[in-house]
């Protein structure tokens, strides 16, 4: 397991990106559940934010493509609008252990 970051250092209606392996990942909280993606628009598979951490829209409703504008719901990763329409984000396996949000990698997840 991959240490991501403390469950306080992401707040409310906030998105978190991580760099710490080859298929960077974000975290987001919404209505106090945690949700892990690859960050991987599955239109052009471009990373999603334009600026560090900036992976939703101005409302913090939806996570936005910042390359085509698409717009994916957080809880599901399902492309809401944009050219990407009917597809889904990259769910990243991942556990909390003593507050602390752990990223599991592909190769450790059993069959």
């Amino acid at each position: 397991m991959i240490e991501l970051c403390s469950v306080h250092d992401l707040n409310e209606g906030e998105s978190l990106g991580f760099n710490i392996t080859d298929k960077p990942v974000f975290a987001v909280r919404k209505d106090g559940d945690i949700f892990v993606y690859h960050n991987e628009c599955p239109h052009l598979s471009v990373e999603l934010e334009f600026q560090e951490n900036d992976f939703l829209d101005l409302d913090g409703a939806l996570i936005q493509c910042s390359t085509h504008g698409a717009l994916f719901e957080i809880e599901t990763g399902h492309c809401l609008s944009g050219p990407c329409q009917g597809d889904y984000l990259k769910p990243a396996e991942f556990t909390v252990r003593d507050e602390v949000l752990y990223l599991v990698p592909e190769k450790e997840i059993s069959t």
